[in-house]
């Protein structure tokens, strides 16, 4: 790839996936609120995916700047990223025993070609029915992902079953990545 990619993200499974897949890049965490404008799941990890990769391709207009957003769905509700351990243990209590959704949305801005490519992947979870003192130990480890737990964890055990793609669950579908790249000219 002669021009490299930027990720609008400072999460390590994020990068984790982008380097495993073989694809260059440097990392420029956008750092915008991230506040939701729409009630819609696979809209709201679209919009924000865009505004993550906007708000750095601004600073970055001759460079691709991939942003991406989680969320996970489950009886109705958007479940984002605890705001402390007794909200984890809400969310994990939700979960607890039931199939969710999870959404992860990827938009490619790149300002100097006019080039704004956003889309979104999910796969269903069925999460593990786990008694009140293992949700209790779970609900203090992943305060910084949404659903408050971690698939790609070994020792996070909660999801038992995916329907879909492990990395839309980890946050950041390849697939999608790999066609947007592909639709801009680059390659991994």
């Amino acid at each position: 790839m002669h021009t490299k990619l930027i990720l609008a993200s400072q999460s390590p499974r994020r990068a984790r996936l982008l380097r495993e897949a073989g694809i260059s890049f440097t990392r420029v965490p956008s750092r915008i609120p991230e506040t939701a404008a729409f009630g819609e799941p696979r809209l709201l990890v679209q919009d924000l995916a865009c505004r993550k990769a906007l708000s750095v391709a601004l600073r970055n207009p001759g460079r691709p700047v991939l942003g991406a957003d989680t969320v996970v769905f489950c009886k109705g509700r958007i479940l984002n990223k605890p705001a402390d351990r007794s909200d984890a243990m809400k969310l994990l209590r939700l979960q607890n025993g039931s199939w969710q959704t999870v959404y992860s949305g990827v938009s490619l801005v790149w300002l100097a070609k006019g080039l704004l490519l956003t889309g979104f992947g999910a796969s269903r979870c069925k999460a593990r029915k786990l008694s009140a003192g293992e949700l209790k130990a779970l609900s203090s480890k992943h305060l910084d992902k949404a659903g408050a737990y971690a698939v790609q964890d070994a020792e996070d055990e909660f999801i038992e079953r995916i329907d879909g793609r492990f990395d839309t669950v980890v946050g950041l579908p390849v697939d999608l990545v790999r066609k947007f790249l592909e639709r801009a000219g680059l390659s991994g």
